[in-house]
C-alpha cells in the first residue's frame, strides 16, 4: 500500500514539473509573438527609410554629376563625358563575380520560340551578305537558305551627336549611365554619363555574338561541349544554357544559348569554335572594337562578361555595338527571339528551352512602341544592365544603353521610361 502510494505520488510531482515547463514555454512563445508584433514593422519602417535614403542619394549624385559636366558643352563625337577614362566607375569597391544576368539562370521552362518582331519574308537565322545598304534591316539570303558571313556593314563610333534637343533622363531613370539613341538620324536623345567607363557584364555577348556571326560559314556545323568549358563556368559561377560536358550541339544552338540565358558554356563554346580558344577570340572582339572606332575607350579580356578591372567601355560604345549587332540579320534574329528550343541530344532528348527574360518581362510594358531586342547583364561592380532595340509606331528605331541600375527590374523599367518619352 506505501509503495503504490510512493508510486502515485511520484506520477504527480513529475506530472506538475511537466506542466510546469509548459506553461513557461506557453509564456516564452506568448512573449516571442508580442516582440515580434512590435519588431516587424518597426524593422520595415526602417528599411524603407534606409531605401529611400539610397535612391535620393543615388540620384542625387547623378544630377551633381550631370550639373558638374553642363559647362562643358554637347559634343559627344570624342572625348570623356564628364567622367576621365583612366577613373573606375563605382561608388564603392565591390567583390569579382561572375556574370549572371539578373534573374536568367539557363535552361529555364518557356514557350517555344515565336515570331521574332520583324516583317515576314526573311529565313530563319539569315544573315546580310554585304549586298545591302547599311539601312537594310531585313531581306533573306537570295536562294532563302541560311546563311552566315561577314555583313559588310561598319557603323563608326562617333556618328551619334548630341544636340540642342540632347537631355538628361529623368528622376524615373534610376541607371547611373544611360544613352537613347535615334539610330536613323544619329541623334542622341538622352545621356547620363554616356562616355564614362563602366563594366559591360554580360552585355558583352553582344559583341561575342557579333563576332562570331561574322566568322561563321555553317550554322548546322556542331561543337561538343568539353570539360574545360563546363569547369570554367563552374569556377567563375557564371550562368549557363545547360548544356553538359560531352554533348554535341549545333552553332546555332551556341548563338542563341548565348544570348538568351545569357550562358556562359555556349560563349566559351562558340569563341573555342570560331578562333580556337577564348584568349584567340578576345583578340578578335579587341580588333573588331578597333574597326568600330571605340578601342580607344573599350576593352574586353573575356567573351563572358566576367569582371576584369580591364574588361570595360562606355554605354555610348554599347549602343555603337547593338547597331551593328542589328543591322546583321542573323544577329538580330537571335537578339529578337524570346524563347528558343535547342537542338535534341542524347544528353538532353528534347532539347533545352531557354528564355530571353528581359524581353518577355517588358513586352507587356507600356513603353509606346515595341523593344524588339535586348541582352542584359549584371557583376557586383557593374549593377544590373541592359542594351536594346526598340522601334516605334512610325517604324523610328532607337538603341537603348543603361548601366548601374539597383535592381534587374528597374533597369527594365528604365529603358520603359527612357523608350515611352520617345516612342509614346
Amino acid at each position: 500500500m506505501e509503495e503504490q502510494f510512493d508510486e502515485e505520488g511520484m506520477r504527480r510531482v513529475q506530472w506538475a514539473k511537466r506542466k510546469e515547463r509548459m506553461q513557461r514555454e506557453k509564456y516564452k512563445q506568448m512573449i516571442i509573438r508580442k516582440i515580434m508584433r512590435i519588431a516587424v514593422p518597426i524593422a520595415v519602417v526602417l528599411l524603407a527609410a534606409l531605401a529611400a535614403v539610397g535612391i535620393n542619394s543615388h540620384r542625387k549624385k547623378a544630377e551633381e554629376r550631370e550639373a558638374s559636366g553642363a559647362g562643358q558643352g554637347t559634343e559627344m563625337t570624342g572625348g570623356t563625358e564628364n567622367t576621365d577614362l583612366s577613373g573606375k566607375p563605382g561608388d564603392s569597391p565591390r567583390s569579382p563575380q561572375a556574370d549572371g544576368n539578373g534573374a536568367d539562370t539557363g535552361g529555364q521552362p518557356g514557350l517555344r520560340e515565336g515570331a521574332d518582331g520583324f516583317p515576314a519574308g526573311s529565313a530563319q537565322d539569315t544573315v546580310s551578305t554585304g549586298s545591302g545598304s547599311g539601312d537594310s534591316y531585313d531581306g533573306a539570303a537570295a536562294d532563302g537558305e541560311e546563311k552566315a558571313g561577314k555583313s559588310g556593314i561598319v557603323i563608326t563610333a562617333g556618328k551619334y551627336n548630341a544636340t540642342d534637343q540632347t537631355t538628361s533622363p529623368g528622376e524615373d531613370v534610376a541607371s547611373k549611365y544611360a544613352i537613347l539613341v535615334d539610330i536613323d538620324s544619329g541623334n542622341i536623345l538622352l545621356r547620363r554619363d554616356a562616355k564614362s567607363r563602366m563594366y559591360p557584364a554580360s552585355m558583352t555577348k553582344v559583341l561575342t555574338l557579333l563576332v562570331a556571326v561574322e566568322n561563321i560559314a555553317d550554322l548546322d556545323d556542331t561543337f561538343t561541349i568539353t570539360g574545360e568549358i563546363t569547369d570554367y563556368c563552374y569556377v567563375n559561377d557564371c550562368s549557363v544554357a545547360g548544356f553538359e560536358k560531352g554533348e554535341t550541339v549545333t552553332v546555332r544552338d551556341l548563338l542563341y544559348g548565348t544570348i538568351l540565358p545569357s550562358g556562359a558554356d555556349a560563349a566559351v563554346a562558340l569563341a573555342t569554335y570560331v578562333a580556337g580558344s577564348q584568349e584567340a577570340f578576345v583578340e578578335m572582339m579587341n580588333d573588331k572594337l578597333k574597326e568600330l572606332g571605340l578601342s580607344e575607350s573599350a576593352h574586353f579580356t573575356n567573351c563572358v562578361g566576367i569582371y576584369d578591372d580591364n574588361h570595360y567601355c562606355s554605354v555610348y560604345d554599347m549602343a555603337v555595338i547593338m547597331d551593328n549587332a542589328v543591322n546583321n540579320d542573323l544577329c538580330r534574329k537571335v537578339l529578337s527571339a524570346h524563347t528558343y528550343t535547342t537542338s535534341e541530344t542524347e544528353q538532353h532528348p528534347e532539347g533545352i528551352i531557354i528564355s530571353n527574360w528581359f524581353l518577355r518581362r517588358i513586352e507587356d510594358k507600356d513603353a509606346g512602341g515595341e523593344v524588339v531586342g535586348g541582352k542584359t547583364g549584371y557583376v557586383l561592380q557593374s549593377g544590373n544592365c541592359a542594351v536594346s532595340y526598340g522601334v516605334d509606331k512610325d517604324g523610328k528605331r532607337y538603341i537603348c544603353a543603361t548601366a548601374d541600375a539597383y535592381s534587374g527590374w528597374k533597369c527594365i523599367y528604365d529603358h520603359v521610361n527612357m523608350y515611352k518619352k520617345y516612342m509614346g
